[in-house]
C-alpha cells in the first residue's frame, strides 16, 4: 500500500538516501572552494603587488601631483585645474599634441597599409622559397632599439649622410636639406623613423593572420579567375580583421606616446617642430622642474590614447 498511495517505503528512502549522498559527494564542501579560492589569490598576489606599486601608486601620484603647483622639492601649492586649463589653453603644449596625433600617419596609417600589400606579396612569393628571407628582412628594424635606430638615422640624415647622398645620385640635389635642422621637414622625417620601424612588426602579425586563412578559398579564387588585388580585397583583407586591429592599437600606442625615437633624434627641435608629450612631460618634470603641469600633461595624454584606442577595439573586434 505504501508504494500506491505515494508514502515513503523502505525502497523509496533508500534511493533518496542515495541520490543525496551522491549529490553531496558531487558538489564540493565550502572549505573546499574556499581553499581553492584562496590558492588563486595566491598565484595572483606577485603580479597584483608589482601592478599596485608600478602602475596604480605611481597612477595615483601623478593625479594628486597634476592638481599642485609643485618643483619636486619644496612647498606644493594647490592650485585645482589650473594645469589642465593650462594645457588646453598653452599654444606649445597644444602643439605637442598635435604632433603625436600627425605622427600617427607615419607610424600606423602607412605602416599597416604598406605591410597588408606586403603580406600579401610574401604570400605569392612562398612558393619561389622568398618568403622567409623577405620576412627576416623587413623584421630587423623591430628587433633594432628604437634609440639606437634614432641615431643612426640621425647620421643618415645628415647634411653629408647617405639620403642626400643618394637624392644627390638620382638627380635630387635641390631636394637635398639638414633634415632634422629644417622646421617643416623635420617631423616627417621622425616620423618615417617609426615607419620603418614599425611596416616589419605588421608584416610579420599579418603574415601570421594569412596563414589561418583556408587556402582553399584562395584556390576557389585562383580557378574563377581572379587577380592579386580581387583576391586581396576579397579573401585576404577581410580574414585579417583581428590583426589589422590589433597592428593598428598598438602603432597608435606607440605614435602618441612616442619618446624614445623623438628625443634621441631632435630632443623636440628645432624650435618645437617635433615636440610630442612625451618629451614635453620629460622637459616639464625633470628639466624645468615643473611636477604638476608635467603630470597634468601625462594625464590628459593617457586619456586622449583610452579614447582614441577603444572605439577602434570596438571597430575591430570579431563579428
Amino acid at each position: 500500500m505504501s508504494s500506491l498511495d505515494g508514502s515513503s517505503g523502505p525502497l523509496q528512502g533508500s534511493v533518496v538516501t542515495a541520490a543525496a549522498g551522491a549529490a553531496a559527494a558531487a558538489t564540493p564542501s565550502a572549505p573546499r572552494r574556499r581553499r581553492k579560492n584562496w590558492g588563486g589569490w595566491l598565484f595572483a598576489a606577485p603580479a597584483a603587488l608589482m601592478y599596485a606599486v608600478f602602475v596604480l601608486r605611481p597612477l595615483a601620484a601623478s593625479i594628486q601631483y597634476s592638481f599642485y603647483d609643485w618643483d619636486g622639492i619644496t612647498v606644493a601649492t594647490f592650485v585645482g585645474l589650473e594645469n589642465y586649463v593650462r594645457v588646453f589653453t598653452d599654444p606649445q603644449l597644444l602643439s605637442s599634441i598635435w604632433h603625436a596625433f600627425f605622427l600617427i600617419i607615419f607610424f600606423t596609417v602607412i605602416p599597416v597599409t604598406v605591410a597588408l600589400l606586403v603580406a600579401g606579396l610574401i604570400r605569392e612569393l612562398r612558393s619561389k622559397g622568398l618568403g622567409k628571407l623577405a620576412q627576416t628582412l623587413l623584421f630587423i628594424p623591430y628587433v633594432i632599439p628604437a634609440a639606437a635606430a634614432a641615431i643612426a638615422w640621425s647620421w643618415m640624415y645628415a647634411t653629408t649622410g647617405a639620403v642626400n647622398q643618394l637624392l644627390s645620385v638620382i638627380g635630387l640635389e635641390s631636394v637635398t636639406r639638414a633634415w632634422f635642422g629644417d622646421f617643416t621637414w623635420a617631423l616627417p622625417a621622425v616620423g618615417l623613423i617609426g615607419t620603418w620601424i614599425n611596416l616589419g612588426f605588421c608584416t610579420i602579425l599579418l603574415m601570421s593572420g594569412i596563414g589561418k586563412i583556408d587556402t582553399s578559398l584562395y584556390e576557389a579564387a585562383k580557378l574563377d579567375g581572379a587577380g592579386f588585388f580581387q583576391t586581396f580585397r576579397a579573401i585576404t583583407l577581410p580574414g585579417l580583421r583581428q590583426e589589422i586591429g590589433v597592428c593598428v592599437t598598438i602603432t597608435i600606442i606607440a605614435a602618441l606616446a612616442s619618446f624614445d625615437i623623438v628625443f634621441m633624434a631632435t630632443q623636440g627641435g628645432p624650435g618645437y617642430s617635433t615636440m610630442v608629450p612625451g618629451v614635453q612631460v620629460y622637459q616639464l618634470g625633470f628639466t624645468e622642474s615643473r611636477i604638476g603641469l608635467a603630470s597634468a600633461l601625462a594625464l590628459v595624454l593617457s586619456v586622449l590614447v583610452l579614447a582614441v584606442i577603444l572605439p577602434l577595439q570596438r571597430l575591430f573586434r570579431e563579428k
